[in-house]
């Protein structure tokens, strides 16, 4: 478990937390304007984000905070914190170390696209890394 920052800055009073005190966060590369990939925050990720310049996240499926490149080396760094207007989603403007963003190996976790004429999901993006020499054969970095 990971020791709570105490206290939270008063900026995270804007922040619409769902009923389970999360926040959806969607990573944006800084300078290309892609979206990298979707993930949640609570208030002491979020906050651990802003005061170490990287990318930290809630993990759902291990319930407990995790830094973004912690396994595989491909850090976040962020360059700017944004809130929606309804104040229930998080944009983070961040610079993609190592260029994948996805526990798959990929660039971005997008690389999935409906195709209309036949309603089946084509893979639009090789991997670039084999997941397994990112993170062994049996772990990965996953929300």
């Amino acid at each position: 478990m990971s020791t709570p920052v105490a206290p939270l800055p008063e900026w995270l009073d804007a922040v619409r937390f769902d009923a389970a005190g999360l926040v959806t966060a969607v990573a944006q590369d800084v300078t290309s304007g892609r979206v990298l990939m979707v993930a949640w925050m609570n208030r002491e990720a979020l906050a651990l984000t802003q005061r170490e310049g990287r990318a930290v996240y809630w993990s759902r499926s291990r319930g407990q905070i995790w830094r973004k490149g912690e396994s595989s080396g491909h850090v976040q760094r962020v360059r700017e914190i944004r809130l929606d207007c309804d104040g229930d989603t998080v944009l983070l403007a961040v610079e993609q170390v190592g260029g994948i963003a996805c526990h798959t190996g990929r660039e971005h976790c997008f690389f999935r696209r409906l195709d209309p004429s036949s309603s089946q999901w084509e893979t639009t993006e090789a991997v670039r890394v084999d997941p397994e020499q990112l993170y062994g054969p049996t772990t990965t970095e996953t929300s």
